[in-house]
């Protein structure tokens, strides 16, 4: 974004496949302003939306509710039904005490919209899991579409029934 460098890192939650440029081929394909740049403007616009509706999220929403808006968007973002992470992982992405995590996970296992092991969380009912959710991922939701109909999020459109 023309700072030359960012305090940030980023962390992957989820196995996948990516690609590796270098910082100037990446720049000097920003400097053309063609179809990369107008992409990565798109991804920048929803993820502010994102972290702007999370912020929301966060101050008015149940841990429960966080938790399934935040399930709803990694399982946007993989294929399957499956997610592998740890209530610790789960906790610090929320912001809340893991035991927050533990007690909203173990509500939505007796209600049968996931079964949670040791690391492992499995979607049962997504239709269940949107309708315990807050409003904030169908927001999030909405805006990624809208910005990028040629999204990972849309091509994993299947998931939304599982």
């Amino acid at each position: 974004m023309g700072g030359d460098s960012t305090p940030s890192q980023a962390m992957v939650q989820s196995a996948g496949h990516a690609y590796r440029l270098t910082a100037q081929q990446f720049k000097d394909e920003l400097h053309r302003h063609g179809d990369m740049q107008v992409l990565l403007l798109r991804y920048t616009q929803a993820l502010i939306t994102q972290m702007t509706q999370t912020a929301v999220c966060n101050r008015h929403h149940s841990v429960e509710q966080q938790l399934c808006r935040w399930l709803l968007l990694c399982m946007d973002r993989v294929p399957g039904r499956e997610l592998h992470m740890t209530q610790e992982l789960m906790a610090n992405m929320l912001g809340v005490r893991r035991e927050g995590i533990t007690e909203a996970a173990g509500n939505l296992q007796k209600e049968g919209a996931i079964e949670y092991k040791r690391g492992r969380i499995t979607v049962l009912n997504r239709p269940l899991i949107e309708k315990l959710s807050c409003e904030c991922y169908a927001v999030v939701r909405k805006e990624t579409d809208r910005l990028m109909p040629f999204s990972t999020a849309s091509a994993l459109s299947s998931n939304r029934t599982a």
